[in-house]
């Protein structure tokens, strides 16, 4: 069972000789796992096609670089360079986008050098416990959280001057950031709020206009921001 389990996790390059079969051998499990990978992905989150044809042929390419660098002295560097490859996309990617990007190089990491087992069963596991964390909805943020940003004139004493109207319809309401606009004459307050079940978003924003002199309110999906960008 040892021996078993040994040859399973073994490279099919002992000697790091690169042969034929060796290399296509790794090739065409790196393309299998590289579009699992991307199946995975796709059935849990939005994408684009060229990221999935992109995250499918990921593996494979740097299986490719790995084989080509291999025994020589700039092989660190060769490295270094394939996970640079994470720069392709001009945007920042979300973090299942990075997750997936990294999973894809690091199954191509483990072909490259002939472990074929271990790309395999690493694939199956991370993929796996993806796919289970986000069914289960680990680390969701409660639904009801919301972002409140309430513009006031500088006249008006804004510290618990909404207080009875978060009391009525929310659970929680906490002030996150107050920064001052239009030359000083304003305040713009953001609040972090749980509305409590059934309240009424419109209603509180009626209540609260009444008291800003019906200047700007906007409510939305509360996200974690720098206090500058709010």
């Amino acid at each position: 069972m040892l021996n078993l389990i040994n040859q399973l996790f073994g490279t099919i390059m002992p000697n790091g000789d690169i042969t034929a079969a060796a290399c296509l051998g790794a090739t065409f499990c790196s393309l299998a796992i590289g579009l699992f990978i991307a199946y995975m992905y796709m059935l849990k989150n939005s994408y684009s096609k060229s990221y999935i044809i992109t995250l499918a042929l990921l593996p494979a390419i740097v299986e490719l670089v790995i084989m080509l660098v291999n025994g020589n002295i700039g092989a660190g560097i060769a490295v270094a360079g394939a996970f640079s490859l994470v720069r392709f996309r001009s945007a920042a990617g979300s973090g299942q986008e990075i997750t997936s990007i990294f999973l894809a190089m690091a199954v191509g990491l483990a072909t490259g050098m002939g472990y074929i087992g271990v790309a395999v069963v690493f694939a199956v596991i991370i993929t796996l416990v993806n796919l289970l964390l986000q069914k289960v909805g680990f680390g969701d943020k409660d639904p009801e959280e919301r972002m409140l940003k309430v513009t006031v004139p500088e006249t008006l004493d804004f510290e618990g001057v909404f207080d009875d109207i978060f009391d009525k319809y929310t659970t929680r309401a906490e002030l996150q950031d107050v920064k001052t606009t239009g030359m000083g004459s304003l305040y713009k307050l953001s609040y972090k709020v749980n509305f409590r079940q059934k309240a009424s978003v419109k209603g509180m924003m009626d209540e609260m206009r009444q008291r800003n002199g019906n200047l700007e309110i906007s409510c939305g999906r509360a996200t974690t921001v720098k206090s500058d960008e709010l």
